[in-house]
């Protein structure tokens, strides 16, 4: 569609049709969007999975997939025995369980693992997994620094086993809906997205319970720092392992990551060619090492899908007015919001004044001498676009059934993908080509440099 103001009426009723709109008007009620129900699964066709790390996101994740037809935990591993014996206790005693995550991979009944591990341990594992002919379930954001990214894009390409990272809004409806939207042409040449991932609580900023007796008795610390630098034991470090660059990648590897996967997968992108961040401790004086405020802007190059777009990230666990997660995508014609499952279209019609509204009206024209205002009103053409043309805007919402879960479908499309043997919805290249640019803003963070990035070749520019 054309971007062109004076066209835009011309292709409107183009535009609604492909956004799901009735052609005469904007609806102001909001739409509902379908969630699909989980397969049916023969009694006899069922996959066989392992967790590895069973922190909060692995219990999380170990509940989403085993309450799907046809998927079963047979194992679990951990490094703290007491959420070992909680998986017993919630999932039953026949679960095998280990601190050793080699005894998983080991096991013949193991199809596919989920790794919930802290970040630094997630290539290590991955990769190990899939030379073990393992299917991988593997958290965001998948590496821990670019170098291991790039080592697990090649083990997947060697092994050839199925990899989905586990940034769970790239099966979203509602991220989904906004990609029709967009890729519809329903805002015109998309030129910015604004995005936000803010949290206002104490767990929100991952200063997550520690509990009473833990000791190294009952927690194995020498396998949680596997490669990080070796400490003494702490329980801190290995509760809230998220606040040190050891173990985690602060708000860009456990946020940024994804609205990055949203906007790539809303724009079909390869990735930025250009990243810089900034920020700062501002709230938290508990010790930790990761801001806890964090900026970010990214150039995105000219495609055939969309011209040249600038993408801005916030971040913000000092937040006292409410946080949450937003992201704005906007076009030459309106805008599209996404805020938790609800998307809302804004669209913008320019309206042509009348010659008389520009030259009695509050605008430019008031200025000129009777003279040229008089050669104005003569020579005036309604036909052209002019900038003091007034905004006409309509909306339509769209929201997914209430209590829509993207995590349980990201599960449903890698188990669907392990059956069918078609490609998963985020593999490792997406995965790694969202990570790379959250690592970076890290990079930026820390030295107050710029960072020039190929996202085609998945490499920095020297």
């Amino acid at each position: 569609m054309s971007s062109s103001r004076r066209d835009f009426f011309k292709s409107l009723a183009a535009v609604s049709a492909a956004a799901g709109l009735a052609p005469s008007a904007f609806a102001s009620d909001a739409h509902r969007l379908p969630a699909a129900d989980p397969p049916s699964v023969p009694p006899n066709d069922r996959i066989q999975f392992a967790t590895i790390g069973t922190g909060i996101i692995g219990f999380i994740n170990t509940e989403t997939a085993h309450n799907l037809p046809g998927a079963e935990l047979v194992a679990a591993a951990d490094c703290y025995d007491s959420r070992l014996a909680r998986v017993n206790e919630v999932f039953g005693d026949d679960i095998a369980t280990t601190r050793d995550y080699r005894e998983i991979l080991d096991r013949s009944d193991v199809d596919a693992v989920v790794i919930c591990t802290p970040d630094h341990w997630h290539a290590e594992i991955a990769q190990a997994a899939m030379e073990a002919g393992k299917a991988v379930y593997c958290e965001k954001p998948m590496a821990h620094s670019l170098e291991e990214g790039a080592a697990m894009v090649e083990t997947q390409r060697d092994t050839g086993q199925l990899l989905q990272v586990g940034s769970q809004f790239a099966s979203s409806i509602v991220v989904d809906k906004v990609r029709q939207l967009v890729n519809s042409g329903a805002i015109g040449d998309l030129n910015m997205v604004e995005a936000r991932y803010n949290r206002n609580s104490a767990l929100g900023a991952w200063k997550y319970s520690i509990p009473p007796n833990v000791s190294e008795e009952n927690i194995d610390w020498d396998r949680f720092l596997g490669d990080a630098p070796d400490r003494e034991f702490d329980p801190t470090r290995f509760f809230r392992w998220r606040n040190y660059w050891d173990y985690g990648t602060g708000l860009a590897g456990d946020l940024f990551v994804h609205l990055l996967t949203i906007t790539h997968h809303v724009t079909n992108s390869m990735g930025p060619t250009s990243i810089s961040s900034t920020g700062g401790l501002r709230f938290w004086t508990d010790g930790r090492e990761v801001p806890d405020v964090q900026t970010a802007l990214f150039e995105y190059p000219e495609t055939e899908n969309h011209p040249e777009f600038t993408l801005s990230l916030q971040s913000n666990l000092a937040d006292g007015s409410g946080g949450g997660t937003l992201l704005r995508f906007v076009g030459s014609d309106g805008a599209i919001t996404l805020e938790g499952n609800t998307v809302t279209l804004s669209q913008t019609r320019r309206s042509t004044p009348s010659v008389d509204q520009l030259v009695e009206g509050y605008n430019s024209v008031r200025t000129f001498s009777e003279e040229v205002r008089e050669e104005f009103r003569k020579s005036y053409s309604p036909e052209e676009d002019d900038p003091t043309a007034e905004d006409m805007s309509t909306e339509s919402t769209f929201e997914a059934p209430d209590g829509y879960s993207s995590r349980r479908d990201h599960f449903m499309n890698f188990f669907a993908a392990m059956r069918s043997g078609d490609s998963v919805v985020e593999d490792v290249t997406f995965g790694h080509r969202a990570a790379a640019p959250a690592l970076l803003c890290n990079r930026s963070y820390r030295n107050g440099q710029r960072y020039e990035w190929n996202p085609e070749a998945m490499e920095l520019v020297s």
